[in-house]
């Protein structure tokens, strides 16, 4: 990527508002996000885990250094109040000499961790539990006595929070009735089960539970089955054409344009839950980038080429199809490298896009800043990510999920140190799951330039970044865009992805909020009794005065996206007998080579 050219002096990460609905970074545990008791069905544990998906990983992440200095900050702050020390070492004393008698009030419904009925019918769960709860709370208010500035203070927050998480009596077999209920019926088994999967997940290395039987799923199996072929292969990716599924097709093509950092196949996981199929399906000539899976040798690899790429990709579109040009759908990171090229092409005055579908994508990151993964990016620990990318050649994605995972580590680590270790369960097989742990890695040079992103925000400000030697005004794209946020989407907030609506231009844009989260808002099939979305131009200055101003509709966003589509996609035609051209013949049949590179 060329040079990000600074219009202002660079601000520090703003201080955290307890926004949830935009990524916020949580108090403890305690007022959290629902965790999944493992006593309810494995539907429950896959939702919380699905919830948060590597599709758009910090890319700085939380290093133990960090956690190690805010704890430390909090306790030398604490040294200097022993009276406030003292006052809330007695009210805990007090606390839990109530709870010892079976005076405290029960768990709050909310948190699934404690959905068991032990935990309100036996007495000494009960006690046990409100132990806890006075614990955490304590440990809560050591935060807000400490007297530290705002941005400590959240930092010794999320601190705090790992910890209350981690001395949850549910993370133990001793004080989870579930797991001790399983280990009398088995007579012992379960423990058993349980020793050999944490023997297998230290011998392997990964360093987190496992969270997906993988045994099940084979990419070209039962997963990414849309019926295609590569008729395009260079170093940088493959271009995957889709057989048409209706008699007439339209004349303008959709090229989709996955995420950097995942396989492809989250636009094609399974019958049923496909967008590959749903765009076919709409009578779309349907055509998907698979990126390769890169390695050090790749290290150079940054936004500038895989924006060329993009290009030589859109080419080899138009020409198979016969159309001057073609929509475009990105997503996340997908959706980063789709807008700078819209930039681009802007800029050079080339008009090879008709519209332009964008989903869980933030472009101006002054709206991640206030997540958990914000909290810790300054600029020496940009400088520190930047560097060690360096000296490796490329991030692996496998590192940053574990990075991530810290940040929800109910929904991420804990669940499965209880469902995997304490109740001796294989974890769910799920498609998503396999997709969100079938990583890739991102090369050096992309991964720099990202960062540059999140560090300078030029995106936003006309001019302030260039690709390809040219500087970019997304507001002279001058096309069509459709863009879609997750209402509890904590990776990408949906008040961040609205903005980006409002880039392209208020009056061409028409920003859609799904009430799911990350994933779920990407893969929404008609079909969920739970799915509703609102839909309307992004006119409002504000996500908020947008949202008041709209009535939601039930059900999925897809038909809603499809009467877009076949709206800007031309006059239709007889669907064609085969994929490729003369130029560019059909190679191997998808998903191709690439996805299945590790």
């Amino acid at each position: 990527m060329g040079t990000i050219h600074h219009d202002a002096q660079r601000s520090a990460p703003r201080p955290t508002r307890q926004r949830r609905a935009a990524g916020a970074v949580r108090p403890v545990a305690l007022r959290a996000r629902a965790p999944v008791s493992i006593a309810e069905p494995v539907e429950a544990l896959v939702e919380s885990a699905t919830h948060h998906t590597l599709a758009a990983n910090p890319l700085v992440g939380v290093q133990r250094e960090d956690l190690l200095d805010a704890a430390r900050m909090l306790l030398e702050r604490l040294v200097r109040q022993p009276r406030a020390v003292l006052g809330q070492a007695r009210r805990l004393l007090g606390e839990l000499a109530t709870a010892a008698t079976g005076g405290a009030a029960a768990p709050a419904s909310e948190d699934r961790r404690f959905a068991d009925p032990a935990w309100r019918t036996s007495a000494w769960h009960r006690r046990v539990l409100q132990g806890y709860f006075a614990l955490a709370r304590t440990l809560e208010r050591s935060v807000d006595v400490a007297g530290l500035e705002r941005i400590e203070r959240e930092r010794a927050r999320f601190v705090v929070s790992l910890l209350v998480d981690a001395l949850a009596p549910t993370n133990f077999i001793a004080t989870n009735p579930a797991a001790l209920r399983k280990l009398r019926e088995t007579r012992g088994a379960s423990a058993l089960r349980g020793l050999a999967n944490l023997v297998e997940d230290v011998v392997s290395g990964r360093g987190l539970p496992r969270q997906v039987d993988e045994r099940p799923f084979r990419v070209g199996g039962n997963l990414a089955t849309a019926r295609g072929a590569v008729v395009h292969r260079e170093e940088m990716l493959e271009l995957i054409q889709y057989g048409a599924t209706t008699a007439e097709v339209h004349a303008r093509p959709l090229l989709i344009v996955p995420p950097q950092i995942n396989k492809y196949y989250a636009f094609d996981l399974a019958p049923g839950k496909s967008v590959v199929e749903w765009a076919l399906g709409s009578g779309a000539q349907t055509f998907l980038v698979s990126w390769r899976n890169p390695t050090r040798e790749h290290a150079d690899w940054g936004l500038d080429a895989y924006v060329a790429a993009l290009e030589r990709a859109v080419d080899v579109v138009r020409e198979i199809a016969g159309s001057d040009d073609v929509n475009l759908f990105g997503a996340c990171s997908g959706g980063i490298t789709l807008s700078a090229f819209l930039g681009w092409l802007a800029a050079t005055r080339r008009r090879k896009v008709h519209a332009a579908t964008l989903a869980v994508c933030v472009l101006d990151t002054a709206a991640t800043r206030d997540t958990t993964a914000g909290l810790f990016v300054t600029p020496a620990t940009i400088a520190a990510a930047r560097a060690a990318s360096r000296a490796r050649g490329v991030v692996e994605g496998a590192d940053l999920a574990r990075m991530f995972a810290w940040m929800r580590p109910n929904d991420l680590v804990w669940n499965y140190v209880v469902n995997n270790y304490l109740m001796g369960n294989e974890p769910p097989a799920h498609d998503i799951l396999y997709w969100n742990n079938d990583s890739t890695r991102l090369p050096a040079q992309l991964h720099a330039d990202f960062l540059a992103l999140y560090e300078s925000n030029p995106l936003p400000r006309r001019g302030a970044l260039r690709v390809r030697g040219k500087r970019i005004d997304l507001g002279r794209t001058g096309i069509d865009t459709y863009v879609v946020g997750g209402l509890t989407d904590h990776i990408t907030p949906w008040q961040g992805v609205y903005q980006t609506a409002r880039l392209f231009g208020s009056e061409r844009s028409t920003f859609v909020l799904s009430n799911g989260g990350h994933i779920q808002s990407l893969i929404n099939p008609p079909g969920n009794a739970r799915a509703w979305f609102a839909a309307g131009p992004a006119r409002a200055a504000t996500p908020e005065a947008w949202q008041a101003g709209l009535a939601r509709t039930e059900g999925s966003w897809w038909p809603h996206w499809r009467e877009w589509l076949r709206a800007r996609s031309g006059a239709t035609r007889s669907a064609p007998e085969a994929p490729g051209s003369a130029r560019h013949p059909a190679l191997d049949p998808a998903p191709g080579r690439y996805a299945l590179e590790r």
